[in-house]
């Protein structure tokens, strides 16, 4: 069942609005290039970096990222004063191997849950019960998102946010859903409006060459979740269009009356950004372009431009994304023959530094 049109194509929102043209050109992050080791801290984002979430704390930007070394994913930290130069703080969801449980080989961090939805305020966190919470998903196996991953939460109550403490099982599994999130599931984002927790998330199928798309599930209490009858809430286009594969990794934010979904479609050669647009959170409509495509041959995102993290800081919008390009020489991390980093792109030009 997919979601109703709520907005005729005559109300959509104007594009231009939320459009970020101006590409900073080089990455703010990227991985180590160090080998992987258990005893060298850095190494844990050996071969690449991903799915970067940026928030405000302390009086300064902080960035969630995930790092892959070969083995699986781990998640990190680095901070900034000005979101443009980024210094890593180090890993804050490591692999456990000792620990037998499902999330030993890893796990991607992907969202904090905030104070405000706005995409105007600053991105604070919110504690709850005193404590700042984390979701993230994890693989069971071993290798670049080997099998089917399932969500869990971790929680932080130190203002350094280093020491993160995951509860012992998933909150939410892929073995309760649909045939379309049978093969596991992937980026979620949490947010809190009126007393009712959404959690968007993308999942795929079974098949060899998968189907990704987007669903939704509520909670009173973050820890039990209900999934929406009209799941998927944002599914596939008709073939051939642009977002006819993947409509992944929900970045959700309010402007106004108007809900916004930072979402990327794959047609299984490039990955573009795009845009949906709700008035309730349960009724979506995607606007019919990307919001910003992957870049010409020899840059930065020549081949994807995906997975967002946007906010509005000063008067200028920023869209953090990870990029992917075939491996150059002189790149810091190779993996698999991608450089995967990740970089910014602005509704305004960046100053020459």
């Amino acid at each position: 069942m997919s979601s109703q049109t709520i907005f005729s194509k005559n109300s959509l929102p104007d594009s231009r609005l939320y459009e970020t043209p101006y590409r900073y050109g080089r990455p703010v992050l990227t991985g180590s290039g160090l080998p992987s080791s258990p005893d060298e801290p850095a190494s844990f984002d050996s071969l690449g970096v991903d799915i970067p979430f940026v928030f405000y704390h302390q009086e300064q930007f902080y960035m969630l990222y995930t790092g892959f070394d070969g083995i699986g994913y781990q998640s990190g930290l680095a901070v900034s004063n000005d979101l443009l130069h980024w210094s890593k703080l180090g890993a804050i969801l490591k692999r456990e191997p000792e620990r037998q449980c499902w999330d030993k080989i890893g796990a991607a961090g992907t969202w904090i849950i905030r104070k405000s939805n706005a995409l105007d305020a600053l991105p604070k966190l919110q504690k709850i019960d005193g404590k700042y919470w984390m979701v993230y998903h994890s693989y069971p196996q071993e290798g670049y998102e080997a099998g089917p991953a399932q969500i869990g939460l971790a929680w932080c109550d130190s203002e350094d946010l280093m020491k993160w403490h995951r509860l012992p099982e998933p909150v939410f599994s892929w073995q309760d859903g649909a045939a379309w999130e049978a093969g596991g599931l992937y980026k979620a984002c949490i947010i809190e409006e009126c007393g009712t927790y959404y959690m968007f998330y993308n999942a795929k199928t079974t098949d060899e060459r998968w189907i990704e798309q987007t669903g939704l599930a509520t909670s009173a209490d973050l820890f039990h979740w209900k999934r929406y009858p009209g799941n998927p809430v944002l599914p596939v286009s008709p073939s051939g269009k642009w977002d006819h594969k993947f409509v992944s990794d929900p970045f959700v934010v309010k402007d106004g009356r108007q809900w916004l979904n930072f979402f990327f479609g794959y047609d299984y050669q490039h990955a573009r950004e795009g845009l949906a647009v709700s008035e309730d959170l349960l009724h979506w409509t995607k606007l019919p372009n990307p919001l910003l495509s992957n870049g010409e041959p020899g840059s930065l995102d020549e081949t994807h431009a995906h997975k967002a993290s946007v906010l509005k800081y000063q008067g200028r919008l920023y869209h953090f994304y990870c990029a992917v390009r075939p491996w150059h020489p002189g790149d810091p991390a190779n993996m698999n023959g991608d450089s995967r980093t990740i970089t910014v792109a602005s509704d305004c030009p960046f100053d020459n530094d």
